[in-house]
């Protein structure tokens, strides 16, 4: 970056630095600045809420006519920024307090909770699920067919998959490869993802797109066979 768009962007760098008292200086010269995007189509609200910075975050969108849905040009909000970054809870809580929307899309039309899926934010996904007007949706597929579900089984985080399944999440729905959750749970190799898909009714006779059932995909013979016993010990039918 040249001095030139190094001083236009100062805002910028300073909400990622946390550097409150330039930002605070910089928006009482001129106020507009909290509307101006930088070469990656950001707002300053986005780098802050990208670095953690609640107390500039604050600042910015106590701005007059700041837009707390306000996208970046991969159509991510601050919020789904939050959800994405660690400890970042601080953040969203200012967001949410502000009506920031949990369930706008990106521009690959995913939700904040596909992310709180893919992180393991369990506190904060329930806090959106159980505890917020409107409820985040558990109902959204991105443009891969993929509901937060699919994510969490991904992880392999069971209490993220009992959550999104107690909020009336698609169990047995498939993405545009033709996988289920439980397929992604085999296929990453976590068998507990799986004993908890299947306990919640998930199909074993599902087929994807290149015809492989989900327990085709375990990565190897000792997953399959964890799988294969815990069932068995369930009274579970593969």
């Amino acid at each position: 970056m040249d001095d030139q768009a190094e001083s236009k962007y100062a805002i910028h760098a300073a909400a990622r630095e946390g550097k409150i008292t330039i930002v605070e200086s910089l928006l009482h010269a001129n106020p507009k600045l909290a509307q101006l995007k930088d070469d990656d189509g950001r707002l300053p609200i986005h780098w802050a809420a990208s670095y953690n910075q609640p107390e500039i975050v604050s600042l910015l969108i106590s701005q007059k006519g700041f837009d707390p849905d306000a996208e970046d040009d991969s159509g991510w909000t601050p919020l789904m920024i939050a959800a994405s970054v660690r400890d970042a809870d601080k953040v969203a809580d200012i967001l949410l307090a502000r009506g920031a929307d949990v369930n706008q899309t990106n521009n690959n039309g995913q939700t904040v909770l596909h992310f709180l899926a893919s992180k393991t934010n369990l506190d904060l996904a329930r806090k959106l699920l159980e505890n917020h007007t409107p409820a985040a949706s558990t109902r959204v597929r991105d443009k891969r067919g993929q509901y937060p579900l699919h994510r969490a089984a991904a992880v392999g985080s069971v209490p993220m998959l009992n959550l999104l399944i107690k909020h009336r999440s698609p169990i047995n729905a498939t993405d545009s490869a033709g996988q289920t959750a439980l397929h992604h749970a085999i296929a990453e190799g976590h068998g507990d993802a799986a004993i908890a898909l299947l306990k919640a009714g998930a199909e074993t006779d599902k087929k994807d797109v290149d015809g492989c059932l989900p327990l085709d995909l375990a990565p190897g013979k000792d997953v399959r066979k964890y799988i294969e016993r815990m069932a068995e010990e369930d009274g579970i039918e593969l």
